[in-house]
């Protein structure tokens, strides 16, 4: 599927690669009509969560709701849309920041997708031999609520020995640098993991979730933004620093993406804040 070694030798030298066209048009819609029907069947009673990824004192570091997603399709807010008492403050259509984290287990719009020939075949050919999606979310970036996405390693929250974490990321709908693109810092994934984001081992605490480490400062002018239209795909290496700014448009910047780790001769850290579960373990890619 990735056609050649480009894309390989793009996501081992720079940490991310670009395949455009991956997704036809109907399958772009098939999800964007998902998540509507989605919204629209959210239970009135759940939990309403607000989910930042701005800073490490966030709300779901404190939340069961959060942590238990990991086998659920839960809704999660962005910081500004509930009152205090958790009602919304505007439409839930243009409130989300995001719906995870087992799409990709519960719904056959998005299993299908992520189970496609297509994802395998990219999969086999970047040398993973067991694979596994261990989470998966639709991003909604709505314009003038969502926040930044701080830079960030995604090894930080699904840390594996050896490392062997790669996102898949879809755009569902064109992504350019006035609604928050992604960007990237090139080559920066051969440096390691900067920290961790893990259960709190510490049972009388009131944080269920901990950063091992402050977050760590990356310069500004390292990034470089990554547009792209909508159907594309955009691999990320797991320990590649990337961002996202601030939807500055009038329009949303939808997206899909997942999560697969190697099984094969690698251990999933038992730190890490998304575990399996008996009921809904991780989804193996290739036997599915």
């Amino acid at each position: 599927m990735i056609g050649n070694h480009n894309i390989k030798e793009k996501l081992e030298n720079d940490g991310y690669a670009v395949i455009e066209d991956f997704l036809t048009q109907e399958e772009v819609e098939n999800m964007k009509r998902e998540a509507e029907n989605l919204i629209e069947s959210m239970p009135h009673k759940s939990q309403r969560s607000i989910f930042s990824a701005t800073h490490s004192e966030a709300q779901q570091n404190r939340d069961t709701y959060f942590l238990d997603s990991g086998d659920k399709i839960s809704y999660f807010y962005d910081a500004g849309t509930l009152d205090s008492d958790g009602n919304l403050l505007v439409d839930a259509r243009v409130s989300l920041n995001k719906i995870g984290h087992a799409l990709h287990v519960l719904n056959p719009v998005f299993r299908k997708v992520s189970l496609s020939e297509k994802v395998k075949e990219c999969a086999f050919q970047l040398g993973y031999q067991d694979p596994a999606i261990v989470q998966s979310m639709y991003i909604f970036k709505n314009p003038g609520i969502s926040s930044e996405v701080m830079s960030h390693q995604d090894s930080w929250y699904l840390y594996t020995e050896p490392t062997s974490l790669l996102g898949f990321w879809f755009a569902l709908e064109d992504a350019t640098t006035e609604n928050g693109c992604l960007s990237f810092s090139k080559g920066s994934h051969k440096s390691g993991v900067h920290r961790r984001y893990i259960r709190n081992p510490d049972k009388n605490s009131k944080d269920l979730l901990i950063f091992t480490a402050p977050a760590p400062t990356y310069p500004k002018n390292s990034f470089t933004p990554v547009p792209v239209p909508k159907g594309s795909l955009v691999l990320i290496h797991g320990q590649v620093v990337h961002q996202s700014e601030v939807n500055k448009s009038e329009g949303s910047r939808h997206a899909y993406t997942f999560h697969i780790v190697e099984q094969k001769n690698t251990k999933y850290s038992e730190e890490n804040w998304l575990q399996p579960t008996s009921e809904n373990s991780f989804l193996s890619l290739y036997k599915n």
